[in-house]
């Protein structure tokens, strides 16, 4: 068996882990985000290293990389054990602000909570979002070398057929963030005619085109490994999103923004019944001839193909919580009852798969069927309530020290203003400045470069080193110097400020 063979076969035929530990993995990336926020705020009041460039790219890399790396790697029998260990040192660094404090120094805590309830946030900006598209692609840049040495279990790589593999809710969760901001989120281009609006979403898959025909050509020219059953052929992760993005370009134009969530239901019931009671499942696993054939393009590619139909379908509830998330909100309060909904829709969409699980059919990433389309939103929905309570904790620390700085969260004004100039004198003085470069704010304004540069590394060292024999010291330090290497490069063009949108 050759080199490519063998690498191919160690990421196939693979059954996946339960959905409870990979829920638990997605609370992580939330609490270190906000154990981050809070050794900010207490290195701000014991000295000024945390101002430099540097010592925040430092902090940002350890408290919010290095334990992805270790959950998916060394501690990943032990999820549920560091999520709590860093939950305890959030706790810690929060008592210790809360002890520290300078607003309403004397004042009990009962009185303290009333004050902070009254509070208003700055409108403009709302970081959640930001939070879940960066910690997702963090987490797939981490696995897409990880899985190729053994140190990365085989229960989190994508799966063959049935099954919820950890790396199976990262392709998903791209799709569901990327459409949280996509244009008709943020209202862009929709002034114009329908027309108009079509030739700019048209003009703006050009890049993804680019990229899909590039990575075709580099990986059929150098021999380089594939996992045949994820897309086919020739199909790739950028030919989906380039579909994704021109179908619900089309179905934004015909139905109401509003009603994105009816769309999402009915692609996803409809193609489920289609799999049930037509041979397209059959089409899927077997070919035309049920033989497994390859040839022609439909057999060739037919699971990347087919299967953008349910992420047409996760790309439009994405669009339909980008709504509901961006909507216009001032008051903490507010927030709080937001986290609250999307915590209770994602149970009920959890109780949900579990009954299409038994009754129906269990989760498929390579059909991504509905039991799919509901794990992916109802994983998507956990993991934004998660990152909105860590907020809402951080800005509470925010407000019992005055004056208190951490990039990439709300502001806080004191209270309702009635006026723009109100508002503005309301917010701390230092908060107005611009604050010190964050890995967050660099990674969200360049992911596809991110992500380019992540796969490019990525090619480069499986062609250069032996990860199938590498040893379990060797395999962390390699993976923690791809990460510190491709998050310094995206860092630095942030610095120099280079963000890089080509359309």
């Amino acid at each position: 068996m050759s080199q490519k063979q063998m690498k191919e076969a160690f990421v196939s035929n693979l059954n996946g882990t339960s959905v409870l530990e990979i829920t638990q993995g997605l609370c992580l990336p939330a609490f270190c985000i906000l154990c981050r926020g809070l050794l900010i705020i207490s290195l701000e009041h014991l000295c000024s290293f945390s101002h430099t460039w540097r010592a925040r790219f430092f902090v940002d890399f350890v408290v919010l990389v290095v334990p992805l790396v270790t959950a998916l790697t060394i501690l990943s029998s032990f999820v549920f054990l560091e999520l709590l260990i860093v939950i305890i040192c959030g706790a810690w660094l929060f008592y210790q602000i809360y002890q520290r404090r300078t607003c309403y120094a004397r004042a009990p805590v009962q009185k303290i909570l009333e004050k902070f309830l009254q509070i208003s946030l700055e409108s403009e900006y709302n970081p959640t979002i930001s939070y879940y598209r960066v910690s997702n692609s963090v987490f797939v840049a981490v696995a897409i070398l990880a899985v190729d040495f053994p140190l990365f279990p085989r229960r989190l790589a994508k799966t063959e057929l049935y099954g919820t593999g950890a790396m199976d809710f990262g392709v998903g969760g791209l799709i569901f963030g990327t459409a949280m901001v996509c244009p008709e989120v943020r209202r862009k281009y929709m002034e114009g005619s329908g027309f108009y609006y079509l030739l700019k979403s048209l003009y703006s898959v050009w890049p993804l085109i680019v990229l899909g025909i590039g990575r075709l050509v580099t990986i059929k020219s150098i021999g380089y490994q594939e996992h045949l059953t994820e897309y086919g052929v020739h199909w790739n992760f950028f030919f989906t999103l380039i579909v994704v993005k021109l179908v619900t370009t089309v179905l934004l134009l015909v139905f109401p923004l509003n009603k994105s969530w009816i769309v999402a239901i009915s692609i996803t019931v409809l193609y489920q019944l289609t799999l049930n009671l037509t041979p397209l499942k059959q089409l899927i696993l077997y070919g035309t001839d049920g033989s497994d054939t390859r040839v022609g393009l439909l057999n060739a590619n037919r699971e990347g193909i087919i299967s953008t139909l349910g992420y047409v379908a996760i790309h439009m509830a994405g669009v339909q919580t980008g709504l509901y998330v961006f909507r216009n909100r001032t008051h903490i309060k507010d927030w709080i009852k937001v986290g609250c909904c999307l915590l209770l829709v994602s149970i009920s969409l959890f109780i949900s798969l579990y009954i299409v699980q038994v009754n129906v059919e269990a989760v498929s990433r390579r059909m991504a069927n509905l039991a799919f389309c509901m794990w992916i939103v109802a994983s998507s929905l956990i993991f934004l309530s998660c990152l909105l309570l860590t907020d809402i904790i951080l800005s509470f620390a925010k407000f019992l020290i005055k004056g208190a700085i951490v990039p990439c969260s709300w502001k806080l004004i004191q209270s309702p203003a009635t006026n723009k100039k109100r508002s503005e004198f309301l917010v701390p003085r230092a908060e107005r400045k611009e604050p010190s470069p964050c890995l967050i704010t660099a990674l969200n304004r360049n992911q596809l470069i991110f992500f380019l540069l992540s796969n490019i590394t990525t090619g480069l060292i499986n062609l250069t080193i032996d990860t199938l024999h590498s040893s379990t010291l060797w395999a962390l330090f390699v993976l923690n110097v791809y990460m510190f290497t491709n998050c310094l490069i995206i860092y630095i063009l942030y610095l120099q400020g280079k963000t890089m949108k080509f359309w």
